[in-house]
């Protein structure tokens, strides 16, 4: 099986026993990005266009690391502490995916680590 752990420090560090993504033959599976500060670990300040910025930020430098691109993502799935946020949000993704963006799903959670606005996870292949 051609597995790999990928771990990259252009992103926060897993904070418990999960890796921020696994590369699975010709696909790499993220975890959840929350709109956090690799370097400070504080969520980015400025409400969820910030965090929704930083979360595809650190989601960018994971798959990078990974070996592949935004470009390259298939799937992501939104996770937001309120549904209220979507219109904001989606100003912000769609600068990340300004052109054939990947399917997605968007819900509401009672809660995300830290206190987060949004967590964002995606699946992208590895070309």
């Amino acid at each position: 099986m051609d597995r790999h752990v990928i771990a990259t420090e252009s992103a926060p560090a897993a904070v418990g026993p999960y890796s921020q993504a696994i590369r699975c033959c010709s696909l790499v599976y993220t975890a959840g990005q929350l709109g956090m500060d690799p370097q400070s670990g504080m969520l980015a300040e400025g409400g969820i266009q910030a965090q929704t910025r930083q979360a595809l930020t650190n989601l960018q430098a994971v798959l990078e690391s990974a070996g592949t691109s935004m470009a390259n993502v298939v799937k992501t799935t939104v996770f937001l502490q309120n549904i209220g946020d979507f219109q904001a949000m989606n100003a912000v993704y769609a600068e990340f995916f300004p052109a054939d963006p990947p399917a997605r799903s968007a819900v509401q959670v009672a809660a995300l680590p830290l206190g987060g606005l949004v967590e964002i996870e995606a699946v992208a292949i590895v070309q």
